[in-house]
Formats: structure tokens, sequence, C-alpha cells
């Protein structure tokens, strides 16, 4: 599985990944996807959101345990992001058939759609809009960097984008979600596990910086008279920096969009993408408020109008207690010691769902603690060994 899928959405230069929501090479993946369940006498289903599902016993019998991630990417992303979680809860089915388990309730793996929001800008919006937490109004309105609105990709693609919306029907029919997933930094590495329980998400957001200032020539406008808001940016990017490092937080700027971006041209407008994390809500706001602050402070020293925008926000998440322990006992009963149980600051699928089912996450040791990046990689030892965790926690959950 992992030989076939990986060649897929493959950029030849940076050997990193470009799977876009409803491209080519998006198309790709799903037509993997399928093939992988029919090929296992699953049965096959496009839900109203473009969320994929195979289906191993009659979804309306209800208290479904379903298990899956996403196989899209940020750009030029590493290949276990996502996909890892969908080609292990292949493999784990195929291990539960291999020890004659016999399911008491339907079991289903999902490819959830446009997790990463590499194309609209905002993560998780197939399962966002199954859960209720993106409106059609404002599903409608996302745009990717050429103007394609949502609908518009959807329907090239071949897909009919009238019907997305919420979807409590399917929800109600699962018991449990259990996602498996690369772990993102190297706290397994450091305890030397290869498979942990997540416990909690940090609270996390995107925020726009829109720095506006004025247009001039670069060769002949002296450093007085300019209006130049990439310095004000610039000073912006430190100070994020530092505000994180003060509170025990994250915050990032990885993405910036300049007009009319020329070289020997000075900016009108810069416009920065601020990612920011943190273990609680109390931190995140300070570091936020913080960075604001500062960027303020800035563009008024510079004359430089300065215009935030929260794009998306996710809450923390606290997965639920019950079903994170029944985890820890699964996979704790024959081992030497507990399984870790560890939180992360990145989000998921299994985060959003939370707040309308019973969610789990299983994670798998990244050894560099590399992600995002074509260098991320978990060695076959440890994805066996999540698959074989994954299988015990299906069992555990749908054979009882």
């Amino acid at each position: 599985m992992w030989r076939d899928l990986a060649p897929i959405g493959r950029d030849a230069g940076s050997r990193g990944y470009r799977r876009y929501a409803w491209t080519g090479a998006d198309a790709d993946c799903r037509a993997w996807f399928r093939a992988q369940a029919e090929s296992r006498g699953l049965t096959h289903e496009l839900d109203r959101n473009g969320n994929q599902w195979a289906w191993l016993g009659d979804p309306a019998a209800g208290d479904a345990v379903v298990t899956g991630s996403h196989l899209d990417s940020v750009p030029d992303g590493g290949a276990f992001d996502g996909p890892l979680g969908v080609v292990s809860a292949f493999a784990a089915l195929d291990e539960l058939r291999a020890r004659g388990a016999r399911l008491t309730k339907p079991l289903a793996i999902v490819n959830f759609g446009d997790e990463e929001g590499a194309r609209f800008g905002l993560a998780c919006v197939g399962s966002r809009l199954t859960a209720g937490q993106l409106t059609i109004e404002a599903a409608h309105k996302l745009r990717d960097g050429d103007g394609v609105t949502l609908p518009q990709a959807m329907e090239a693609a071949g897909y009919d984008p009238s019907a997305i919306g919420p979807d409590p029907e399917r929800l109600a029919r699962i018991g449990a979600f259990v996602e498996l997933h690369v772990e993102q930094g190297r706290a397994l590495d450091l305890t030397g596990d290869p498979v942990g329980i997540a416990s909690a998400i940090w609270p996390h957001g995107r925020w726009r910086f829109d720095f506006r200032g004025e247009a001039n020539h670069a060769g002949t406008t002296r450093l007085a008279d300019r209006r130049d808001p990439m310095l004000t940016y610039a000073e912006t990017v430190l100070a994020a920096r530092r505000e994180a490092e003060l509170a025990g937080a994250v915050a990032t700027f990885g993405k910036i969009s300049v007009e009319p971006n020329g070289v020997n041209a000075i900016p009108s407008l810069v416009r920065g993408w601020l990612d920011s994390r943190a273990a609680d809500q109390a931190t995140l706001d300070t570091v936020v408020t913080g960075v604001e602050k500062a960027a303020r402070e800035y563009a008024e020293r510079h004359g430089i109008d300065l215009d935030v925008v929260r794009e998306s926000f996710t809450p923390v998440v606290e997965f639920e207690d019950a079903l994170r322990d029944e985890l820890g006992t699964i996979l704790g009963g024959e081992a030497e010691r507990p399984v870790p149980v560890l939180g992360t600051g990145a989000g998921h699928d299994a985060g959003i769902l939370s707040a309308s089912i019973p969610t789990a996450m299983l994670f798998v040791r990244n050894p560099t603690g590399v992600s995002h990046s074509p260098a991320e990689y978990a060695a076959e030892d440890d994805c066996l060994a999540g698959v074989a965790a994954l299988a015990d926690v299906l069992e555990g959950l749908a054979c009882r």
C-alpha cells in the first residue's frame, strides 16, 4: 500500500508532496482509497462533504467504530502526516482478519477531505462541515489563491457541492473514532516508546496581519521618506518569536504575500499569516495579544496601517477520558510499563469531531520530530507497531 501511494502528488524538485484538495493529486489519492476498500470487500461511500468511507458491516446499525485520517498534504509536505493513519487503518483491518476477530459492531475507515487547509486556508474542512463547525455560507466563501471557490473546485473535480453541510445523522451512527497519526514532535523518541496515546490538542489559530504602506522606487526614495510595510512585518516576526519564548508557546509567520512584489520596489502591502499554539487558552491569548501590540507599535512608528484578522481558531481539545483510558487498558495489559500519554500542538480531524462523538488518538514515534517537510519520517518497525496497536484497539472496541 505504501509503495503504491508514495508517488502520488510528489514534486520531482522538492521531493515533498503537493496533494491539495480537489486537484488531480487529490483525485488519485481518492482513487487509491476506493481501490483499497473494494479490494477488501468493503462498501465505499462518499458523503455529502466529500469525505470517503469504507464500511465493514451495516452503517445503520449504529455504535460503529471508525478509524482513519487524511491523504492531503501541506505544500511540500511529508509522506506520513495523514497517510500513515489511512494506510495503518487498512493494515489493521487485515490484521484483524488474520486473527480471525469477530466484529460485533460496524467498522469503518475514513479519509477526511482537506484536512491541511493548504488550498483554501482553513484546516479540517471536511470534518468541520460534517460536525457543523463550518457553516455552509462560510464554506461557499472559501477561495484559493487563484480565486476559485470551494464549490467551484468541488464541481470541477466532478462532485456536487450543493449538498455540503452538517451531517448529524452520520455522526450519530459512530460510537468511537480513533485516529492514528505520526507524532509531530520527539516526545516518544525521548521516552523510547514506539506508540503513544494523545491526551489533548493545544488551542491554536491563524491570524492574518495586513501591513499597508506606500509603494515607491527602491533606488531613489530616501530611507527617511519611506513607508515600508516590510520593515514593520520583519519586526513583527521577531516579536512573535520573542513572545512565544517568554510564554513557553509557539508562534510562526510561515506564509507571506507582497504587493507589488518587485525587486526594485518598496512594497505597498505585506500580508503575513501568524500560526500560534499554546498548552492553554490564557497563554495563547497572551502570545497573540503581545504580537499584535508590538505590531501596532511598530506600524505607528513607521506610518503603516495595520489590520489583524483571525481567520481560524480551535480551542483546547481534551480527548474523552473514558475512551482514552480504555485505550490505555487495551494497550497496557501485557506491557511492562504503561503506554505514554502526551499532548500535541497539532490540529487533527479527531479534535474537530471530539465535540460530537467520543474520539481518541494514537501517535507513532517520529525519531527526528520533523513534520510538514519532506524529511518527515517514521521507521518501518514503529509503523508496524502502530498497526498492531491500532488492531488491538479496534478489536477491543469492536469485538466486545
